[in-house]
């Protein structure tokens, strides 16, 4: 096993570290996640240098693997590799996609389509050892299908138009314990809309075999399929696989589709971190 490193994989709610010490003992812990796109520098910085001063300092670390949301453009992978190299002078950073460090926990050396479905999402192909983008995501604004975001849009919108039936409605209000003027000031006065939006799938999670839940997880993975995973056609030959809060939730739902269209449906798990330590051993 490595020694001596440590493993970040961040999204946009929370990041999963993973330290591997020099007896390769590991110690792992969680904290807010971490996106250059929705996050300035300083606050990223502040938030690393936290970290280290909590769970890391005095360990020397030889090298870091970060994965991260956010890290599509140059520019912010040199503010996230810059603020990790002030925290860990000796150590060797590689900075990548949160959508990397998917392909390589769930495939290692394999081939196939690789999705992350949480608070965002993003699907690839992996050729077993880099991933070709199937398309440009366009984030929680314009994109994001099939991940929190969206089913929590979803649940608003079916909340506030009042489509909801009694039981669910007031399943909301029970959920959230705030009115509707709270929740669209919060939207757009407050930070991370998206995280808050994600936390309306609970409401899904918690009612499952309700016919309005089932057809919002339904209607929102069927549009990540057809958006993204159809118009690959390396989808129609390899399994698909799947990580994240949304996937390992509601993997029954990805199976019922995968099935429906005669596609393969490979590994699914909550987090990526278990793989990603044995790809990094």
């Amino acid at each position: 096993m490595a020694k001596n490193i440590l493993i970040v994989d961040s999204g946009s709610t929370k990041t999963d570290w993973c330290y591997i010490n020099k007896d390769g003992k590991i110690k792992q812990f969680k904290t807010e996640g971490i996106n250059p796109n929705l996050m300035d520098a300083s606050s990223i910085a502040l938030l690393i240098e936290q970290c280290f001063q909590k769970h890391l300092k005095n360990h020397a670390i030889k090298a870091i693997h970060y994965y991260g949301a956010g890290i599509g453009t140059n520019q912010n992978k040199k503010i996230v590799t810059s603020i990790f190299k002030k925290n860990a002078p000796i150590a060797k950073i590689a900075v990548l996609s949160d959508i990397v460090g998917a392909a390589r926990s769930l495939c290692k050396n394999k081939k196939g389509v690789v999705c992350i479905l949480g608070t965002g999402s993003n699907a690839v192909f992996y050729n077993g050892k880099t991933c070709a983008t199937i398309h440009s995501s366009l984030g929680y604004i314009a994109g994001d299908e099939g991940s929190g975001n969206d089913l929590g849009k979803r649940v608003l919108q079916h909340y506030a138009y009042k489509t909801f039936d009694k039981p669910l409605q007031d399943a909301f209000e029970a959920m959230t314990g705030v009115d509707l003027a709270t929740i669209i000031t919060k939207l757009y006065k407050e930070p991370f809309p998206n995280r808050y939006l994600a936390s309306f799938a609970k409401l899904l999670a918690n009612n499952r075999g309700h016919f309005m839940v089932e057809n919002i997880l339904e209607d929102s993975f069927t549009v990540f399929f057809q958006q993204h995973l159809l118009k690959c056609r390396q989808t129609w030959q390899h399994p698909i696989y799947f990580t994240g809060s949304i996937s390992y939730a509601f993997r029954d739902v990805l199976l019922q589709i995968c099935n429906h269209l005669g596609l393969t449906l490979g590994a699914v798990s909550a987090a990526p971190m278990k793989g990603l330590i044995a790809y990094h051993s």
